[in-house]
């Protein structure tokens, strides 16, 4: 008797999305929702700035190294793990108010990997690389956008979301999250539509 041919595991992708949330919605925090969320669109844009140079100071180091340096791939971690949040929670894939730093388990949160060698071709090119998967993230949230827009009506009158439209709405924020994280250097993996968000 001779063995099947097993399929070999795909590997997991260093930016990960882990979905832990129970669906339940507070009606009256989903009506503000947006309004709610001004604090951390704040926030948000502050530490984007922060982000920006750190990205680009990145940049030039990793191109020396062949990898992020520890401290920006940790500081850069942080911000898209707090952008994580801020869009999870915007987009109604999650219930509670975001926390500031985006150092907190959260129901819709990311994994970021540790640093690792890249190839310093790839670094040098990564703005240029990035466009398609840029423009594929780009039609991601506008799609999400709409998810998110039908997801508030579903959530005022029912108290909780859909698991369908949660669960197509994580998998458009991961590739979108996937993108960033490629473009800001914390992995030299390009985004990937294969998967699913880990629960």
């Amino acid at each position: 008797m001779s063995d099947a041919a097993v399929p070999a595991a795909v590997p997991s992708h260093p930016i990960g999305l882990i979905v832990t949330d129970d669906l339940h919605r507070s009606r009256l925090t989903v009506f503000f929702r947006l309004l709610l969320a001004i604090p951390q669109f704040i926030w948000l844009v502050l530490w984007g700035i922060a982000a920006e140079i750190v990205v680009v100071l990145g940049w030039f180091a990793a191109l020396f190294m062949g990898r992020l340096p520890d401290g920006f791939h940790a500081f850069l971690a942080a911000f898209l793990r707090f952008t994580t949040h801020v869009s999870a929670y915007v987009l109604l894939l999650s219930n509670p108010w975001p926390p500031f730093l985006g150092n907190v388990d959260y129901p819709i949160d990311l994994q970021v990997a540790p640093p690792e060698e890249q190839s310093r071709l790839t670094i040098l090119f990564r703005l240029v690389l990035v466009i398609p998967a840029a423009i594929l993230t780009y039609v991601f949230r506008i799609v999400n956008n709409f998810i998110a827009f039908l997801a508030w009506f579903y959530c005022l009158f029912t108290g909780r979301m859909h698991e369908g439209m949660r669960n197509l709405s994580a998998w458009l924020l991961r590739y979108e999250l996937q993108t960033y994280a490629y473009a800001m250097l914390l992995t030299g993996r390009y985004p990937s539509l294969a998967g699913a968000p880990t629960a």
